[in-house]
């Protein structure tokens, strides 16, 4: 985490945590210990900057879970920007106040399952597998053979059941009926705008904004009160391999591949165009 080179008057200063690119385990492990930092610094205010597509399910209600416990001492503030989407808008429902750019895209409520199935490809190499197993859904997913029906009811099964947890929690968050949510709770995206008019945030407005009322929330002066950048601090090697990857323009490539692989089979809150 930050190291400060002197105590600073956090109760002048806003926090500022930003969840960016799809969320996984580096995400959560990340935001979890920046919120502890809020907590610990005892700052007043907390601006959530979401531009994400969402991601795996344990992850972004891990990362929900610890805003909603911190709101009992802080008051948070989450601001859309260019997309906060599927586990993005999970995330945000731990924010009491939301402001979204009028342009955002958002939505896509919603769960998704992937898998491979390479069972033409391998036939046609002359692959095949063995596979001994316990039990008859053991090897579910498996990548060497197509779903058989009874699995497809089993994973269905299990997408209802995480769609279910989050449509209630949109619900429970932004106090609108749950008939009401699943009638835009199917998937698709919208604008910040429409997000406002469906009742998903709060006021349309800049990152600014968003600084603003939170400083309002907190009793502080919009027009003096500071943000203080809540980040991990990475090692000096790992950050010099990112910035030669992103002056290459692979940056955000190689963490998506790394996301793909590291989510493979995985329920996910997640936007996929």
């Amino acid at each position: 985490m930050t190291i400060w080179p002197f105590k600073p008057n956090t109760s002048k200063q806003i926090a500022r945590i930003e969840i960016s690119g799809a969320i996984g385990s580096g995400t959560r492990k990340a935001v979890l210990a920046a919120l502890k930092t809020v907590e610990e610094k005892k700052f007043p205010a907390l601006l959530l900057r979401i531009d994400s597509p969402g991601g795996t399910v344990g992850d972004s209600y891990e990362i929900y879970s610890a805003l909603v416990r911190l709101q009992a001492q802080v008051k948070i503030v989450a601001s859309y920007g260019n997309i906060s989407a599927s586990g993005g808008v999970f995330i945000g429902m731990g924010a009491p106040h939301i402001v979204s750019n009028p342009g955002t895209v958002t939505g896509s409520i919603g769960v998704i399952l992937r898998g491979n199935n390479l069972e033409k490809l391998l036939d046609k190499v002359g692959v095949s597998f063995q596979t001994i197993k316990s039990g008859a859904y053991k090897d579910i997913l498996s990548f060497d053979r197509e779903l058989t029906p009874p699995e497809q009811e089993i994973l269905q099964s299990l997408i209802d059941s995480s769609y279910a947890q989050f449509i209630q929690i949109v619900a429970d968050s932004r106090k609108i009926e749950l008939d009401q949510v699943k009638t835009f709770a199917d998937g698709r995206i919208f604008t910040g705008e429409q997000s406002l008019a469906l009742g998903m945030v709060d006021r349309l407005g800049s990152e600014e904004d968003a600084r603003r009322w939170a400083a309002e929330l907190a009793g502080l002066d919009p027009e003096k009160t500071k943000c203080c950048n809540i980040e991990e601090r990475k090692p000096l090697l790992t950050r010099l391999l990112q910035r030669q990857m992103q002056s290459l323009g692979i940056s955000a490539a190689v963490d998506w591949m790394q996301f793909e692989a590291a989510s493979s089979g995985l329920p996910l809150w997640l936007y996929r165009p």
